[in-house]
C-alpha cells in the first residue's frame, strides 16, 4: 500500500475538480432535459455512478497513485485518437440528454423491473472496470506506451485482451435504460463501433511499442467477446 505524499495534494485538488464538474455537468444533462428534480432514475444512476467512481478513487489512493495520474492524462498523442475523442464527447453527451427528454415527454415506457436489471448490470460493468485496474496499473486514458510498461495477460486480461472496454461498452448501452429511455439506446448503441476502432488503432500502438504484446495476441484471440471477435 502507498501513502499519500505532500506531493499528492495537485493531484487531489484535480480529482476533486473532475469530479466537481462530473455532478455538476450530469445534474444539467438528466434535469435540466426533464424540467424536474422529480427523476428518482437519474438520482439512483448518479448514485451508483458515483459510489463506483469513489471507490475506485480510494483504492488507487492507497494502492497505486501512478495508475491515478495516469488515468488524469486528458491529452491524446495519436492523430487518429484525437478526432475520435472529439466524437466520443459528442456521442456521449447526445446518448445522456435524450433520457432527460424522455422523461418529460414520456415517450417510453420503460418498465420499473428492467430499470433495476438495468442498475445490477451497470454495477457488474463498475466491478469489471474496477478488476481491470487493479490488473493492470499501466490502464492509461489515453494511448500510450510508458518506460518499464509490461503486457498484462492475467485476470480478465486473460479472457480478452480488452476487458476495461467491454465494461465502457456495457454501462454505455444499459445506462439509457437504467435513466428509464429506451429511444436512448439507439444512441448508446454506436458506442460499439466508437471503441472498435479506438481498439484497432490502439493495438497498432501496442504491437510496435510494447514488447511482448504481439505474441500476447496469438495467445489471447479475442479482443471484446470471447468466441465472437
Amino acid at each position: 500500500m502507498q501513502d499519500i505524499q505532500p506531493s499528492s495534494t495537485g493531484l487531489i485538488k484535480v480529482v476533486l475538480i473532475r469530479i466537481f464538474i462530473f455532478i455538476v455537468g450530469s445534474c444539467l444533462v438528466f434535469f435540466l432535459p426533464a424540467g424536474t428534480f422529480a427523476y428518482w432514475e437519474a438520482w439512483v444512476y448518479l448514485g451508483i455512478t458515483l459510489s463506483a467512481m469513489s471507490f475506485i478513487l480510494v483504492y488507487l489512493f492507497k494502492n497505486d497513485v501512478e495508475l491515478l495520474q495516469r488515468r488524469m492524462k486528458m491529452k491524446e498523442q495519436e492523430p487518429q485518437q484525437k478526432f475520435l475523442i472529439k466524437i466520443s464527447w459528442f456521442h456521449f453527451l447526445f446518448t445522456f440528454l435524450i433520457p432527460g427528454f424522455d422523461h418529460r415527454f414520456g415517450w417510453s415506457q420503460v418498465h420499473t423491473v428492467v430499470i433495476l436489471c438495468a442498475e445490477i448490470i451497470l454495477v457488474i460493468a463498475y466491478g469489471i472496470i474496477f478488476l481491470t485496474f487493479r490488473e493492470n496499473r499501466y490502464a492509461s486514458r489515453i494511448i500510450e506506451v510508458v518506460p518499464g510498461q509490461q503486457v498484462i495477460s492475467s485476470g480478465p486480461y486473460a479472457i480478452v485482451r480488452h476487458p476495461m472496454y467491454v465494461g465502457v461498452i456495457i454501462t454505455t448501452i444499459v445506462g439509457p435504460l437504467a435513466l428509464g429511455s429506451y429511444w436512448a439506446m439507439i444512441s448508446a448503441l454506436l458506442v460499439i463501433p466508437i471503441i472498435r476502432y479506438r481498439i484497432l488503432n490502439e493495438e497498432r500502438v501496442l504491437i510496435k511499442g510494447l514488447a511482448g504484446y504481439s505474441e500476447y495476441t496469438k495467445n489471447v484471440r479475442y479482443r471484446l467477446i470471447p468466441g465472437i471477435w
